[in-house]
């Protein structure tokens, strides 16, 4: 049986869309470029996984001349949310305490960065 799709992004699509959502619209010769500052990046990974982000939706396309311009369709933090979302849904039963719980037992959170989310609670109340 085939292993169904993720809808999540990948590591290496994160990284292009970390750069569109910094640049805004790119070749991929630009994408390219711009990955392969940190490491070692091949045009053609990038071409494919640029047309895994418009499948998934998370990204579009022009054409200009030869070149393909990508740029994010939505916005990082709706990826953020989507993502949130799925962690949620798939390892805590869709319960934001369970994760907070998960998250204050688990890790090496500070003190100081519960006061601060205590703060935000409090204020949203």
């Amino acid at each position: 049986m085939a292993r169904k799709k993720s809808e999540q992004l990948t590591e290496v699509e994160q990284s292009i869309m970390e750069v569109l959502w910094q640049k805004g619209e790119l070749s991929v010769r630009e994408i390219t470029e711009t990955l392969s500052a940190d490491k070692a990046t091949a045009y053609t990974s990038v071409q494919t996984m640029c047309k895994i982000l418009v499948d998934k939706g998370y990204a579009e396309f022009r054409k200009e001349g030869k070149a393909f311009i990508y740029k994010a369709k939505i916005t990082q933090t709706e990826a953020r949310q989507g993502a949130l979302s799925a962690l949620l849904n798939r390892f805590f039963g869709s319960s934001p305490e369970l994760l907070a719980q998960h998250l204050m037992q688990e890790t090496d959170i500070d003190l100081k960065d519960l006061e601060s989310l205590q703060d935000q609670i409090d204020r949203s109340e």
